[in-house]
């Protein structure tokens, strides 16, 4: 049964460009507590590599940006990482390679779409980075995702050494909505010197963004940035 697992996740490491030496990694890191939470046997879900697999993103773009953008000043790139290491943006990535598809998940989970829920996909592609740091190393890493990574990062290159995305984000929806969005920190994960923030920002009770970062005004900025494409990928309204 497991082997016949196995043999199923080998088109996503074909779309990966990376095999596993260990491909039972891979099969945790696509394992969601739902579905570890329903079988009779003892499964681990994938949430301690989801934890690992942040910070490794974290540490390949900015190792990249560091490099390549030797000009932009450490505000500029924050926002940057802020903007390619969020859930929006790592849900597309997750789309791109169909992860979704792969995913043991819970049947409550299935039948209410979970496959295609961008936290979900987000948290899976974490976890699935962290899985591969664990199988390699930080330069196999960097040269299986980066490729995917960098188009991401020369999206928003240009844009978020002058956009503050909150002020954005209040001047639509006041000019729109006549209302201004609300912010607030939903979760802290880490140890206090490693501490990330995760923030929503809510636009007439409804949530429209979700992002983190390492302090609060990062992930608000996250958040705004969210919420904006969110409106303006649905016609502005």
């Amino acid at each position: 049964m497991l082997e016949e697992r196995i043999n199923e996740l080998i088109p996503l490491q074909k779309a990966l460009n990376y095999f596993f030496n260990d491909p039972h990694l891979l099969n945790k890191a696509l394992t969601h507590k739902s579905y570890a939470n329903e079988i009779d046997i003892p499964v681990k879900n994938n949430e301690r590599f989801e934890f690992l697999g942040d910070s490794v993103l974290d540490l390949i773009v900015s190792d990249y940006m560091i490099h390549e953008y030797v000009d932009l000043a450490e505000g500029a790139l924050s926002k940057i990482r802020a903007a390619v290491v969020n859930e929006g943006c790592l849900a597309v990535l997750a789309k791109e390679i169909d992860l979704g598809q792969y995913l043991l998940l819970g049947k409550g989970e299935h039948l209410s779409g979970g496959r295609q829920k961008s936290s979900i996909l987000a948290n899976t592609y974490e976890a699935m980075v962290g899985a591969l740091f664990c199988d390699s190393n930080f330069e196999t890493v960097s040269r299986v995702l980066m490729p995917t990574l960098v188009v991401e990062i020369e999206k928003y290159k240009n844009t978020c050494n002058i956009r503050d995305f909150k002020s954005d984000l209040q001047e639509y929806t006041q000019g729109r909505l006549t209302c201004i969005p609300s912010y607030k920190v939903v979760g802290e994960i880490g140890p206090d010197h490693e501490k990330r923030f995760e923030v929503e920002v809510t636009v007439r009770n409804k949530v429209q963004g979700k992002g983190n970062g390492r302090s609060k005004k990062e992930a608000e900025q996250s958040a705004a940035m969210m919420a904006l494409d969110n409106y303006l990928s649905d016609g502005g309204e």
